[in-house]
Order: C-alpha cells, then structure tokens, then sequence
C-alpha cells in the first residue's frame, strides 16, 4: 500500500442518503486516509440498496488504487449523475476496499455517522 494510504473499520454505524432516501446503513464500512484529504467511508455493497445505483460510463484511474467505476442514484424526482465511485479490482495495497462504495459529499448526498 502507497505509504500516504491508510484504510481501518470505520468507528460506529455509518448511514448514506441521497435525495433524502436512505441507500444504506453500515457497522461495517471502511474509513481510507489518503494523504492530507478528508477520510472516505468506503460502504459494503451489501449495506446498499444497489437497485437505486446505476453504472455509468465514467471511469478514473488512481495510480495508487487502481481504476474507479462511477456510478449515478436515481430518486424519485432526479438522477443525481456520478455520485458514487468503486474500485472493483484494486491495487493489493488497497484491496480491503474490492466490493464497497464511496459517495461524493456535496448537494444532495449525505455520509453520517449515526
């Protein structure tokens, strides 16, 4: 693992919403520290609701995780475009975060711990 990365079992029960629904709740999601940005909660795809999840066509690459696959939440009333990102094969150093989620923070998605 890059040695600026750090990925420990987020304290506590973890809740992510979007559009004011409830995606997912979890006991088990990650927290990764990469250098001097904020920490991400990284959410087992078991704790997300997927079906409100869409996979799109955007694709980032980080030379120290690997490759992301973005993904959209579609509300009732909107589509909130690329809001969430995976790493579905990680680099080795990374690899507990294969099969989990992180969500972008801003508008209308919200990460909390409860």
């Amino acid at each position: 693992m890059a040695d600026h990365i750090t990925i420990r079992k987020a304290d506590g029960t973890w809740s992510v919403r979007a559009g004011g629904a409830v995606l997912g709740e979890s006991s088990d999601a990650l927290e990764l520290t990469e250098g001097d940005y904020p920490p991400v909660i990284y959410f087992p795809r078991s704790d997300i609701a997927m079906a409100f999840l869409d996979q799109t066509e955007k694709r980032s690459h980080c030379p120290h995780k690997g490759d992301a696959s973005y993904f959209s939440v579609v509300t009732k009333s909107q589509t909130l475009v690329d809001v969430a990102w995976s790493y579905e094969t990680p680099k080795e150093g990374v690899a507990r975060i294969k099969d989990h989620l992180a969500f972008y923070t801003t508008g209308d998605v919200t990460v909390e711990q409860l």
